[in-house]
């Protein structure tokens, strides 16, 4: 059977926190939820967009309850203040969507020094879920979703000699690992809230191809190319969201799933989401407790978990 959006449940009641939402995959997202009646958080890094962003939800669906807040992933500092004052306001945290990202960009480093699209990707979102969890671990189908890609299947595991990738540094690359560090988290925290008893789920999701901005760092010939094959392969925003909203509001979604277009023909870069494989270097359980102690080491954050 096809899930749509017209399958949300009703989220009423329920908060979201959602990243990278002033735009693309993100603003779908936030605003599928919003008419569903959540109270949504975008959490953004320039505030002027997401104001126009929320205004925008809020024309869709009158009455939505939009908030913006300011997080830059690329800054713990910011991190930590953004948790601060999310937490503060929302002692109960429904859902934490963990979807902003970059993509294929020159070689940089986060305001902290660290490898950009491992900073902003994989440690960003650590930060923040591990901050914001323990508003969530008592709440009753609480989720944190992580959005991952296809692309993680390119990596075939974590290259911890060279996380700062100062020896080499191929773009693609780079970005497909930090996709599958992903996966790697939303497994291990799993493992962890079983652990604990909590009553959170920890679920991945990825959209396929679909059209949004985070090409925008890709080179400009690359950017050209993609602009001419979109409206060939890539499906529409909306439905690159799908996957993602599925993880987030099915009743029958289950921890450490992964949920993505389940396109036979197609590879997966389209379809209808369901519950797709991760590759086989996302269950490397040594990995995935590695990267986990080395993201604790990296950001000063523990779970309470």
């Amino acid at each position: 059977m096809l899930w749509t959006a017209d399958d949300m449940p009703s989220q009423k009641g329920r908060t979201a926190v959602v990243t990278g939402s002033n735009t693309g995959l993100g603003f779908a997202t936030a605003s599928a939820l919003a008419a569903r009646g959540a109270s949504v958080i975008l959490a953004i890094r320039n505030v002027d967009a997401g104001s126009k962003a929320a205004e925008r939800i809020r024309q869709a669906s009158p009455g939505a309850r939009i908030e913006v807040y300011q997080l830059d992933l690329g800054s713990l500092a910011s991190i930590f203040k953004a948790a601060q004052r999310i937490r503060a306001k929302n002692p109960r945290i429904d859902l934490l969507i963990n979807n902003a990202g970059i993509m294929n960009t020159p070689k940089g480093t986060t305001v902290d020094g660290v490898e950009r699209q491992f900073g902003i990707n994989h440690l960003g979102h650590f930060a923040l879920t591990g901050l914001l969890i323990e508003n969530m671990l008592a709440v009753p189908a609480s989720r944190v979703v992580t959005v991952s890609a296809l692309a993680h299947q390119m990596a075939r595991g974590i290259d911890f000699d060279d996380l700062q990738r100062e020896s080499s540094y191929a773009p693609m690359r780079v970005y497909s690992q930090s996709k599958l560090m992903n996966i790697l988290f939303t497994y291990e925290l799993q493992r962890r809230l079983d652990q604990a008893g909590a009553l959170t789920l920890s679920v991945a999701a990825h959209p396929g191809l679909a059209s949004s901005e985070l090409s925008r760092g890709n080179p400009a010939t690359q950017r050209a190319f993609i602009k001419l094959i979109r409206p060939l392969i890539f499906q529409s925003t909306s439905k690159g969201a799908l996957p993602t909203l599925r993880a987030a509001t099915d009743t029958s979604v289950r921890g450490a799933q992964y949920y993505g277009p389940d396109g036979r023909w197609s590879r997966g870069t389209r379809g209808s989401p369901a519950v797709v494989e991760s590759s086989a270097a996302s269950h490397n359980k040594t990995n995935q407790r590695r990267l986990w102690a080395v993201s604790e080491e990296l950001t000063g954050v523990v779970f309470p978990v």
